[in-house]
């Protein structure tokens, strides 16, 4: 089973209101789909992330591929720290 570390989208209503959750994922899962674990979230409008670094150290360990998206989200994070 192949892992993926990506973005599901939770804010839908009001619309233009995107909200996001850090999840991790089978890969022949769709985006809204069953998740394996959730290990942050990620408000686009505010600019706010947050994510359990040492929940996405150990899956990148066992083997999940981070999404663009995420990788850029945990550069962020690591350099504001």
């Amino acid at each position: 089973m192949a892992v993926h570390i990506r973005l599901r989208r939770i804010g839908k209503n009001p619309k233009k209101r995107p909200y996001f959750r850090v999840t991790v994922f089978d890969e022949r899962t769709n985006r809204d789909g069953r998740l394996i674990e959730q290990i942050g979230s990620y408000n686009p409008v505010t600019g706010s992330a947050s994510i359990k670094q040492e929940r996405f150290d150990y899956w990148v360990k066992n083997g999940a591929v981070p999404s663009l998206t995420v990788k850029n989200l945990v550069k962020k994070l690591n350099k504001i720290k």
